[in-house]
Parts: structure tokens; C-alpha cells; sequence
């Protein structure tokens, strides 16, 4: 047996964009399996020396950032009208599950930033997202989103973008 629930508004939200999503923008999919031990000793050795680490997603998101900065092609929105603009700044959104659904609080300008502040950065944007704290500002926008799903134990989904983004990352584990 079952019963049906009432969405929340976030959740009915998030149904209409990604539909609108889904038909507004072009999607292409590749995938690639990736070798992180070098990753993972580095983030070792941040711990024993610092006592902390920034999450593999802190440096999936340093990664993305730089990708962006190195093509600027991809740090663009596709506007309402077709148009294309050009984003001023890389901030790169991140997928955060809450208690109401899914919210992409932004690291602002994260290519400027060390892994470190994003992991500082992401902490307090995700518990702030979870208590439904966010601005506006800190999750509408942004030029690129991650999606991780690995630490569920996810091999590989398929990602939607994020209007009025042109890309999105999804992130399954190994």
C-alpha cells in the first residue's frame, strides 16, 4: 500500500525547471573513469599535517574552476532568448541534498580560491542551505554546477543542467 504526499513548493520547483531544462537546453553526455590516488594521498597528507581536509568534491570543485578558467567557452549562460552571455567570474555551484530537496548554494569566484576556502566556503553554504538559510544570491546563477553522487555509492548518473547554465559535472564513485 501507499499514500500519496503533497510536494513541497521546492520540490515542485525543482520539477518544472528540470523539465524546462530538459527541453530548453542541449545535452551531450561523455563519461570517463578517473585515476584519484594522487588526489587522495594529497588530501592524506593535508590531515596529518593540518589535522583537516578539504572533501574530494572541495577539490572536484578547484578542479572544475580551473577547467572553466583554462575554457572560457564553458562559463556562459544561455539566455531565455537564445542569446549566449559571457559570466564575468567563475563561481561554480554545488548540488546539496536538503531536508525540502535539492539546492546549488554557488562558491563565488572559486578559481581564485584555495581548496581549502572552498572546503570552508562549502561547509558553511551547505549547513546554511540545510536550515534554509541561503540568500538568494548564494544559490541562483552561478556559471557551472557539481553534482557528486559517489559518496552514496553511485557509479554514474546522468546530471541536468541547471538553467541558465551550459554545463553541469556529475560525479559517481569508483
Amino acid at each position: 500500500s501507499f499514500e500519496d504526499v503533497d510536494l513541497t513548493t521546492m520540490r515542485k520547483v525543482i520539477a518544472t525547471r528540470l523539465t524546462e531544462a530538459k527541453q530548453s537546453r542541449p545535452h551531450f553526455y561523455a563519461s570517463i573513469d578517473c585515476e584519484i590516488d594522487k588526489i587522495l594521498g594529497y588530501r592524506k597528507n593535508l590531515k596529518q599535517t593540518l589535522g583537516a581536509a578539504p572533501s574530494i568534491n572541495d577539490m572536484i570543485v578547484k578542479a572544475a574552476s580551473l577547467a572553466i578558467r583554462d575554457v572560457p567557452r564553458i562559463n556562459c549562460r544561455l539566455e531565455a532568448d537564445g542569446s549566449v552571455s559571457e559570466n564575468k567570474s567563475i563561481d561554480v555551484a554545488v548540488a546539496v541534498a536538503t531536508p525540502t530537496g535539492l539546492i546549488t548554494p554557488i562558491v563565488k569566484n572559486s578559481d581564485q580560491k584555495g581548496v581549502l576556502q572552498i572546503s570552508a566556503d562549502m561547509k558553511d553554504l551547505a549547513g546554511r542551505a540545510r536550515a534554509n538559510k541561503l540568500k538568494l544570491d548564494e544559490f541562483q546563477g552561478g556559471s557551472f554546477t557539481v553534482s557528486n553522487l559517489g559518496m552514496f555509492g553511485i557509479s554514474d548518473f546522468t546530471a541536468v543542467i541547471s538553467p541558465p547554465q551550459s554545463a553541469i559535472l556529475a560525479v559517481g564513485g569508483g
